[in-house]
């Protein structure tokens, strides 16, 4: 039986990765000149990170997660025994000048497309932003750090500081990795393939 699930995997893998194209296409499209900040990772991840706003590095590479935060984060997985390969990122806003009502839609449908089984929302933006989506059956999610919460019946949310506002000052790190660290227990609770 694992080959016939192996299969529909893929297939799931294959629709992934033509969705997110065909959303970052559009998005490019929508840029009118602008660098789009793409999300990048895993297009089946069971985590997906999600910041507010892309930071210069971001927009320069035109990659979610590009820099110091992406680095920090990395640190943070590998410490917690999470596979980095199974982890997607992304910001609410695709551009750096970017609009909140143009970039809603584009989230949701990156929320459908990946399907994660949690999201890692970062920052007060980033949580005001996931709670206005009004995505299917979702309910809201509070700014209580590093608890674990229903987002929808199938995704759970976990809400931490935001990582860009954290890598300077060593109480602000502390604090990140005081909320982020409950995604080790949770990772390692998952049930394998």
């Amino acid at each position: 039986m694992p080959a016939v699930s192996d299969e529909i995997f893929e297939k799931y893998l294959q629709k992934a990765i033509s969705e997110t194209n065909e959303l970052g296409d559009e998005i490019a499209r929508a840029g009118g000149g602008r660098v789009p900040v793409l999300g990048s990772g895993h297009p089946l991840a069971d985590v997906m990170l999600l910041k507010h706003s892309p930071q210069p590095a971001e927009v320069q590479e035109g990659v979610a997660f590009y820099g110091r935060a992406g680095q920090a984060i990395l640190k943070s997985l590998q410490r917690l025994r999470v596979d980095p390969m199974a982890v997607y990122g992304t910001n609410c806003l695709k551009f750096a000048d970017g609009d909140e009502e143009e970039a809603r839609p584009w989230l949701t449908r990156e929320l459908h497309i990946v399907q994660p089984k949690l999201v890692v929302v970062m920052g007060e933006q980033a949580l005001g932003f996931l709670n206005s989506l009004e995505f299917p059956l979702s309910e809201s999610v509070a700014a209580d750090l590093g608890t674990l919460q229903r987002f929808t019946p199938t995704v759970e949310a976990l809400f931490v500081p935001d990582i860009d506002a954290s890598l300077d000052e060593a109480p602000a790190k502390t604090q990140f990795w005081n909320a982020f660290k409950a995604l080790g227990p949770w990772w390692a609770e998952l049930p394998p393939y």
